[in-house]
């Protein structure tokens, strides 16, 4: 194959009692159906909340299943629940075993890998790293191999959680730690990446569109396909609005574009929350 064309998708958090993130939903599902990429890619949070109810995943699944594409999958923290970090409270809703084991019965999967175009592709489960849970250790002896299986091709990597903001050594805070990689985790991948062409780091989670080079990696935050947090919530540090983003890649090069569906609308998270409110 020369060519493979991708579609990044990321924290649709579907449940069938928020017909407003459906109704987005099915405009990417449109613009999807016209375009026809060989592959989705939904990098998590795929449900509103997949810890509380299974109905949210399933119902996401029920939804996915319907496009005419094939589509892969990585949990977020609304479907497992989140990863403590080195500063801060921890998570309200950790992950577990038991709510990893229940998106994989529903999605098949919470980690893959593939080659298409001349390329090595990767997808991680970011959410149990950092817990010391049996699967992440299964995770990174996985994760070893398939570094080895990529043989000098270029690695693209997508994973629910940017691996950093800016640089690797980013200092966390309480505010921030949980938006990316935690640490110690985040420096041992900084460390086995350096020895591979990782040339792609796709992510969603933070709910900006955001496209940035350090060192030899393209690092690309997709938007929400649901929502946007307005900034009374969460400030600014990428561009808040609804959308996907579409991959093309060939040997040794990769084209990135930033788009949204036709309809598809900016749907606040206070408004989400809140529909009766007048403030």
């Amino acid at each position: 194959m020369s060519e493979f064309r991708l579609t990044q998708i990321s924290d649709t958090h579907l449940a069938r009692r928020l017909p407003v993130l459906t109704e987005n939903f099915h405009r990417v599902s449109e613009h999807i159906s016209t375009t026809r990429p060989d592959l989705v890619v939904n990098s998590g949070d795929v449900g509103w909340d997949g810890p509380t109810s299974r109905a949210d995943l399933e119902y996401a699944r029920e939804l996915h299943a319907a496009l005419p594409v094939n589509c892969r999958y990585l949990p977020g923290n609304h479907d497992i629940g989140d990863n403590p970090t080195a500063v801060g409270a921890p998570p309200t809703q950790p992950a577990t075993e038991k709510d990893r084991d229940a998106f994989v019965a529903v999605f098949g999967e919470d980690r893959w890998s593939f080659e298409a175009a001349g390329w090595h592709f990767i997808g991680l489960n970011s959410l149990i790293m950092n817990t010391g849970l049996p699967s992440e250790i299964e995770q990174m002896d996985w994760l070893t191999t398939q570094l080895s299986d990529a043989k000098g091709k270029p690695v693209a990597l997508f994973l629910h959680k940017p691996l950093f903001l800016n640089t690797p050594s980013d200092p966390e805070t309480p505010g921030t730690a949980i938006r990316f990689v935690p640490q110690p985790v985040r420096g041992h991948l900084v460390e086995i990446f350096g020895k591979i062409d990782l040339r792609l780091i796709a992510s969603g989670h933070v709910h900006q569109r955001r496209d940035f080079t350090y060192g030899y990696t393209r690092h690309v935050w997709s938007p929400s396909a649901g929502f946007v947090i307005p900034d009374k919530m969460q400030e600014v540090i990428g561009i808040k609005e609804t959308g996907l983003v579409e991959y093309r890649f060939a040997p040794d090069s990769v084209e990135v574009r930033h788009v949204r569906a036709p309809g598809q609308a900016n749907v606040w998270l206070d408004e989400l929350l809140h529909p009766n409110s007048k403030d």
